[in-house]
């Protein structure tokens, strides 16, 4: 708590109330990241997984800032499961879980690799390593490019390549990807860490003979509303659009939590396609190392006070 009245006195500009609901957020998602990262066993489903963490967010007071992401092998983010998910841990797996919570839309993002496999510890710990490094010396005023060549180098340090394509996140309140994005890779760049901000820092790592980029796959099981104001008749669809709206907003959703709130699936089905098709709502493609080699991850958020920073999760 000391630190945490340290910055309340060296950030004026930030409220207080709010600060402590990331707080709040931040100490949740740590809690729940410990716990399953004991629970997860080879053969277990993803769909256990995935509720297993969305039920104790909730538990603990919070709610879900987007669906729980399990991402196996050369999967690197954005899969949770569908509705009755057949899918399970495969042996000798490397298993990223990044969990996100909100307390009133503040949010705090955070990631945690599961390996089953001794050959992909070294992968685990130098995503880990990277991330370490890059909070060492985030500041106020520090350029994000520092910030990227630091987690790079921390990466290739120990034999492995970053994911060029995947960033950390200025967080925003209803917001995930809020402004600014901390890449891992040196670039070059005028953006500034900024005093007063909230920002997730997440290297991802894959061997150093990948390359070290991720696809789109066609599958996509997350879900965002992207416009709300319409004309729309059709009873089904504009309850389904109110519901999205008032238990999500901006946040991403995951189908899983449409059927359990409303409880008529043949209605919701049809309502929700044609939501997809008149592009209410986006989907978000599920990330696959570009050459299949599996991929570890690491995150944490952190805020940014006008001296120093505090790590919430």
């Amino acid at each position: 708590m000391n630190a945490l009245n340290k910055l309340f006195n060296n950030s004026e500009s930030f409220q207080e109330e709010n600060l402590k609901k990331y707080i709040q957020a931040g100490k949740i998602a740590a809690k729940v990241r410990e716990e399953i990262k004991r629970a997860v066993k080879e053969g277990m489903p993803l769909i256990e997984v995935c509720e297993t963490v969305e039920g104790r967010i909730r538990d603990l007071g919070g709610k879900p800032a987007f669906p729980c992401n399990v991402s196996v092998n050369e999967v690197a983010a954005h899969y949770t499961s569908p509705p009755n998910d057949g899918r399970r841990i495969p042996e000798k797996a490397i298993v990223k879980i990044d969990i996100g919570v909100h307390v009133d839309g503040y949010i705090a993002d955070t990631a945690t690799t599961v390996c089953f496999s001794p050959e992909y510890e070294g992968m685990v710990y130098a995503a880990e390593k990277a991330l370490e490094a890059a909070i060492n010396i985030v500041r106020p005023g520090i350029s994000i490019s520092k910030v990227s060549s630091e987690i790079q180098v921390a990466i290739e340090r120990y034999g492995f390549k970053p994911i060029s394509n995947l960033t950390g996140h200025q967080i925003g309140r209803y917001i995930i990807h809020a402004g600014k994005s901390i890449p891992n890779i040196s670039h070059f760049s005028l953006e500034k860490i900024a005093s007063g901000c909230v920002y997730a820092i997440e290297p991802f790592v894959t061997l150093n003979d990948a390359i070290g980029i991720v696809k789109d796959s066609p599958e996509r099981y997350i879900f965002r509303l992207v416009k709300y104001k319409f004309a729309q008749k059709q009873t089904e669809i504009r309850n389904l659009l109110n519901f999205i709206n008032e238990n999500f907003k901006t946040l991403p959703f995951a189908e899983r939590w449409l059927i359990r709130g409303l409880r008529r699936e043949e209605a919701y089905k049809r309502a929700f396609s044609e939501l997809i098709s008149q592009k209410y709502i986006m989907s978000y493609p599920v990330f696959i190392e570009a050459s299949l080699k599996p991929v570890a991850q690491a995150e944490h958020t952190i805020f940014v006070g006008d001296k120093d920073i505090i790590v919430i999760t």
